[in-house]
């Protein structure tokens, strides 16, 4: 989806289905013809390439005429001789149909974009030269869509005129093209959770920066890994890239501040560092995000987070509270390692069996059995937190006069 304002292109949203193309209207004639013919026998390799160069060749006629045939000889010696109208078609491939208009929609729900928002629509591949495609994107939008652009060649001019531009020969050429990032860009967290820093569809260059901090205390490094997808599990991401952030001051956990700033250039090159804002620390890295991806990877990238969706945040969900089980049971466990001793005996004993339960509920993986025993466990250990804060005030204070503590 593109924007065009006085010489700049601006790339609003990217989509598409890389599982749907001009192969499927040829096997959806493929599979009429074996229906209407009454083929039964089992078909040789060379007989489904007849039928499938014949499909083929029927499609490609229907886009200039109302009808086609469709004549083939069997290695059995068996004869088709069929004639297939542009309604038959229609009918064989109105889901298929569907999809494509499915497709556009979804690019311009990306693009937050209604119907009345789009000016004109153009052609790209061979598939469009299809009546049933040219009729459904006219009903869709209103309009009809450009045509006097080869869709063989769209593409190929497009990308030369891009080149042409950045090879330095502007001369006549007056525009500028803003491209989006494909995918999202983010990094790994714990839990192996994805936070992503750059959405997708995002306008380059860009610049965007988020504060992370220590889960452990005394830690003083840091694992950075750089992933890009749509999925909510790193596992189910592609790796970009790993760095560590070494030098981090030991402070309690959650004290230090850790800034991790991503940048995309106008070529698509990624930039990320990561910086420890007390102590001026920095590490970072470099990467090509899109290299070695394909449009269709990039399209089943896409797909695979949208069909998705329900079940990742399910599991984010998850494992967001199995994080936090885990860093209220390691905190708990210092505490009573330093202070048990503020407990009774009963007090402690309730507060260990609590964290024991808490451990074998995170290990089972069990939601809501987590939930209501972090619940427990946070309110068991409020009396507990308000004695180590009164010990700590008093341990500050001692040996300390008045004036000393007002500052006199």
């Amino acid at each position: 989806m593109l924007r065009l304002t006085k010489g700049v292109f601006e790339v609003l949203a990217t989509g598409g289905d890389s599982a749907l193309g001009g192969d499927d209207f040829d096997h959806r004639i493929f599979c009429w013809v074996l229906q209407e013919a009454e083929v039964t026998e089992i078909l040789s390799p060379e007989d489904k390439s007849l039928i499938m160069v014949a499909a083929r060749a029927a499609k490609e006629a229907l886009s200039l005429s109302d009808k086609a045939a469709i004549n083939v000889t069997l290695s059995s010696g068996k004869k088709i001789d069929l004639t297939i109208t542009s309604e038959i078609f229609k009918g064989l491939t109105c889901r298929l149909v569907k999809k494509t208009i499915d497709t556009l929609d979804a690019v311009m729900r990306d693009a937050k974009l209604d119907r009345k928002d789009i000016q004109g629509l153009v052609l790209v591949g061979g598939s469009t030269r299809m009546p049933v495609i040219r009729e459904a994107v006219k009903d869709y939008l209103g309009f009809e869509p450009l045509d006097n652009i080869n869709p063989d060649e769209v593409v190929a001019v497009g990308a030369a005129k891009q080149a042409n531009l950045l090879a330095g020969n502007t001369a006549g050429d007056d525009w500028l093209l803003l491209d989006v990032t494909p995918l999202s860009l983010g990094l790994e967290t714990m839990g192996g959770l994805v936070e992503k820093i750059i959405p997708r569809n995002t306008p380059i260059p860009v610049a965007m920066a988020q504060d992370f901090t220590t889960f452990k205390d005394g830690q003083t490094a840091m694992a950075i890994h750089v992933v890009q997808g749509e999925r909510e599990i790193v596992d189910a991401c592609r790796s970009l890239a790993r760095f560590e952030l070494r030098g981090l001051p030991a402070l309690v956990a959650g004290a230090a501040r850790i800034r991790v700033t991503f940048s995309v250039d106008a070529d698509g090159l990624l930039s990320v560092s990561a910086r420890e804002t007390q102590t001026g620390v920095e590490a970072h890295v470099t990467v090509k995000p899109s290299y070695g991806l394909s449009d269709e990877e990039i399209m089943r990238m896409l797909k695979d987070g949208t069909g998705n969706a329900e079940e990742d945040m399910r599991e984010r969900a998850l494992r967001e509270e199995e994080v936090e089980s885990r860093r209220l049971i390691e905190s708990t466990v210092g505490a009573l390692a330093s202070d048990a001793d503020l407990l009774t005996k009963e007090e402690e004993n309730h507060i260990r069996d609590l964290i024991t339960r808490l451990l074998k509920a995170v290990e089972a993986h069990e939601l809501e059995t987590i939930k209501t025993l972090e619940k427990e466990l946070t309110q068991a250990t409020e009396s507990f937190a308000e004695r180590r804060m009164d010990r700590a005030i008093a341990q500050a204070l001692s040996g300390k006069s008045v004036e000393d503590i007002e500052g006199k």
